[in-house]
């Protein structure tokens, strides 16, 4: 499951986890965007945070290996 660890500029020790199965991360204009890719409505935001209060994202769940592709 998709799992992100906001580390904020301010708020030392305070960091935010969320996850999601659906979730997906974007950067845009200023923005730290959480959008969650269900079907009924793709790509809706569900968490928006302004970059200035985000020193960094990091994605912390373990992504699953690739499978074994069969010769």
């Amino acid at each position: 499951m998709p799992a992100y660890l906001v580390i904020h500029v301010e708020r030392h020790g305070d960091d935010t986890l969320i996850e999601d199965p659906n979730l997906t991360v974007e950067f845009v204009d200023g923005w730290v965007l959480f959008k969650d890719r269900d079907l009924i409505a793709p790509n809706r935001v569900a968490i928006a945070i302004p970059a200035t209060q985000v020193q960094r994202v990091e994605r912390v769940d373990e992504q699953q290996e690739p499978a074994p592709q069969e010769e």
